[in-house]
């Protein structure tokens, strides 16, 4: 490892919670390693606690989707020159962009081109294996590291000689094998005595208006079946919990249904994790809170719907055959994929039924339970050594 003799100055850049999450993670353990290191760049509620100087609010990188970036492109392009036009004239040692790709792997490319003396880290690797593999070059060029949560993404950059590490995902060996439910339900003061179905839209603002449609309507068919379930959905803020309860009153056939929204209320963003824990069934969009309710063992159905001029292309490049987590995880289907078209409230409503049957369920959660052994068996290394060996002259 290369030796430190002053304080080092890391750029993190996260776009969503799971990246937030992440990224507090990785301060910590930078700081329990007896490093001394200041942070600063785009961070969310739980880096800032710990001591992140976010220059922007976390929200100004949450788009998603073609059409969408295509909206707000003057506005991100005008984050990446602010950043660099800081790090220009005070750089930083290296820039990690957790996920987020679309962004930070720009942010990494400015990098090199203007030849900041600046180390460029990638924590969480874009999907190049699954779609736009031509990717995989313009990362190599601008990437001097990729950590990767899965030993097959590795595998897949050593192909191209790219700098890549398995670094796990740290939720794998933090996540216990064995959730008791109903622990979980009286921490959020839930009766152990109902069956509880979780409804992830998405933390986005974006997601929320294309998806709550989605899921109310879903529960209200449900609930005319199954009048004693009764819903969650978590909402990371304010902002986003009145959005939801706006939604949800303008959707008159929704009120009959008994749902709870339930708000984060302490700066770990923990509320998405603790409502799939306290769920008999999780409903949810897809994305990397699937490979939460793999670990957490929960019984579940996923969706996404996009724009659909986004999803036209989206397919056209899309080179594996599924779209969750578990599922490329397994190399099979162990969940229902509910995509685009498919992704309508009776489906959606069909599915968690069939989950509601406690063989169906069961078989999938020993499913999860084997996927997450899998995990946390691997061959990890450990993310702040490779990333400090970035730093040597030879990296």
């Amino acid at each position: 490892m290369v030796l430190l003799k002053q304080k080092l100055r890391i750029g993190i850049v996260v776009g969503e919670v799971s990246g937030d999450t992440l990224g507090v993670k990785l301060m910590r353990s930078f700081r329990e390693q007896g490093i001394d290191v200041e942070f600063e760049g785009i961070g969310g509620p739980q880096m800032i606690v710990e001591g992140f100087h976010s220059d922007y609010p976390m929200d100004i990188l949450s788009v998603m989707g073609i059409v969408e970036v295509l909206k707000d492109l003057k506005k991100l392009f005008a984050v990446r020159d602010g950043l660099i036009e800081r790090w220009t004239e005070r750089p930083v040692d290296i820039f990690i962009g957790i996920d987020a790709p679309d962004f930070n792997l720009r942010l990494s490319k400015s990098i090199k081109e203007k030849n900041l003396p600046i180390k460029t880290v990638q924590y969480v690797s874009p999907s190049v294996w699954a779609w736009r593999q031509s990717r995989v070059y313009g990362i190599k060029k601008s990437v001097d590291l990729v950590l990767c949560l899965f030993p097959f993404e590795k595998n897949f950059y050593q192909n191209f000689e790219v700098n890549a590490a398995f670094v796990g995902h740290p939720l794998a060996k933090q996540l216990p094998l064995k959730n008791p439910i109903a622990d979980a339900k009286l921490q959020l003061g839930l009766s152990v005595h109902k069956t509880h179905v979780a409804l992830l839209p998405g933390s986005r603002r974006g997601e929320i208006e294309r998806l709550l449609p989605l899921v109310i309507d879903a529960a209200a068919i449900l609930h005319q079946k199954h009048p004693e379930l009764e819903f969650l959905i978590p909402a990371i803020n304010d902002a986003r919990k009145q959005q939801i309860e706006q939604g949800i009153q303008a959707l008159e056939s929704s009120l009959k249904a008994k749902i709870h929204v339930l708000e984060n209320s302490d700066a770990e963003s923990k509320i998405g994790r603790m409502v799939m824990n306290a769920s008999d069934i999780v409903a949810l969009a897809s994305g990397t809170a699937t490979l939460e309710a793999m670990l957490l063992h929960r019984p579940m159905v996923t969706f996404y719907k996009l724009n659909w001029l986004t999803y036209i292309v989206v397919k056209f490049l899309v080179k594996i055959p599924y779209y969750s987590l578990p599922n490329i995880i397994a190399g099979k289907k162990v969940i229902r994929e509910l995509i685009q078209a498919d992704a309508t409230p009776e489906h959606l409503a069909a599915e968690i039924e069939r989950l509601m049957d406690y063989e169906t369920a069961h078989i999938q959660m020993l499913q999860h339970l084997s996927m997450h052994k899998q995990l946390i068996s691997g061959d990890t290394e450990d993310p702040v050594k490779v990333i400090l060996n970035c730093l040597q002259p030879n990296q």
